[in-house]
């Protein structure tokens, strides 16, 4: 069923907007009135439909707690806004938005009681994100780590909100590859998330408000894949929770290719990928339906979308997932071909682990639609985990 755009990427955008809503983060018919002025052949239409709203709503704040809830919709609206533009080359009406977004957010923020703006030592720079304390009293804490195109603004809506009503302290950030330390410092993505999570524990074990025992590691959608190569690595995780991620990325990108090109495509043949890259050229062109190519040329630095494939190789859970040893969570949603390979995950674990399928109205990426269903489930499980 179509929501407000008929386009299959757009319209799930659409949903992720709406699904936000139980957390703060829209309002269901301004979403659908925005969406329903796109033109899903031009996605110019989208950005301007998106920045408008965004606009229109930071209008609306008439005392500080309607200025509060305008702002996180602003900058949720923005971050949509500039959705659709991530791609290569870098577009700055992509830089504008994501900014605006963040300026929005910091306004939010200075109206809450319980967040901040941090930075965390990475390498030779650092990465951008917020801290959420629940209470001033040492206590459980979760990392979010985002999808593709997530930013740590948008973890607000998608995770920390539910997490911070339930007592949990909460760290969102952006990666490399993410948010604005893809944007705007230039980083893109690496597969070995360890080496990313470990600066980020580090950062928490600064703070007196975390319980260095209780520190949980929860991926969101490429997140779902992230978390858990974080946790074959890094053991100072009391949890892992992944939320529809992709078990090898490049095995699932030779299951779409005709058999018979994929043993030759996995070996190098240089005919073959010839073939199948100007097979991709093509695919990347339609601006709907070749944003995903687009995209992730942007966030792991290809240079074409031949090249976006190949750097996929490093993205795989095989041979890995056994070294995980903290309690982990897996779900996936029934209708989400992304998370289709999570009993993959399931399969190579050797810790204790539950793993759920989400159906109904939880049955779209990441239970875009439902995501109350998500959390009551996935809290039933990490209470019982932190108390055991």
């Amino acid at each position: 069923m179509r929501l407000a755009i008929d386009d299959d990427l757009l319209d799930g955008q659409v949903l992720r907007l709406v699904g936000s809503t139980v957390h703060q983060g829209a309002d269901v018919q301004e979403v659908l009135d925005a969406a329903r002025a796109v033109d899903p052949t031009n996605l110019d239409t989208w950005y301007a439909a998106f920045t408008d709203l965004a606009e229109v709503t930071v209008r609306q704040a008439t005392d500080a707690e309607s200025a509060r809830r305008a702002f996180l919709r602003a900058a949720n609206y923005h971050r949509a806004a500039g959705q659709m533009l991530i791609g290569a080359p870098l577009d700055p009406r992509l830089v504008a938005a994501n900014t605006r977004s963040r300026e929005a957010f910091g306004k939010a923020l200075a109206l809450m009681p319980h967040g901040e703006v941090v930075s965390i030592a990475y390498g030779n720079t650092t990465l951008p994100g917020y801290f959420f304390a629940a209470s001033d009293q040492p206590g459980p804490t979760v990392i979010l780590t985002g999808g593709y195109d997530s930013s740590a603004e948008e973890l607000f809506f998608w995770g920390a909100d539910s997490a911070l009503a339930r007592g949990y302290h909460v760290l969102a950030f952006d990666g490399p590859g993410q948010g604005a330390a893809l944007i705007q410092q230039g980083l893109v993505l690496r597969p070995d998330w360890e080496n990313v999570i470990g600066p980020v524990i580090d950062f928490l074990l600064t703070r007196p408000e975390v319980d260095a025992q209780k520190i949980v590691l929860i991926g969101l959608s490429l997140g779902a894949h992230l978390a858990p190569r974080a946790a074959t690595a890094e053991h100072r995780l009391a949890a892992c929770v992944a939320d529809c991620g992709t078990f090898d990325m490049f095995a699932t990108f030779l299951s779409r290719l005709p058999e018979q090109m994929r043993a030759p495509f996995e070996a190098g043949d240089p005919a073959i990928h010839e073939q199948v890259g100007q097979m991709l050229e093509q695919m990347a062109e339609p601006p709907s339906a070749g944003w995903p190519l687009r995209r992730g040329m942007l966030v792991h630095g290809a240079d074409s979308p031949l090249d976006y494939i190949l750097k996929t190789k490093d993205y795989s859970l095989a041979g890995r997932a056994a070294n995980i040893t903290c309690p982990t969570f897996v779900c996936n949603a029934a209708n989400d071909p992304i998370g289709a390979s999570a009993p993959d995950l399931v399969a190579a674990l050797t810790c204790p682990h539950e793993f759920v399928t989400f159906t109904g109205a939880a049955a779209d990426h990441c239970e875009s639609g439902a995501r109350l269903q998500y959390d009551a489930r996935m809290y039933q499980w990490l209470g019982g985990v932190l108390r055991s």
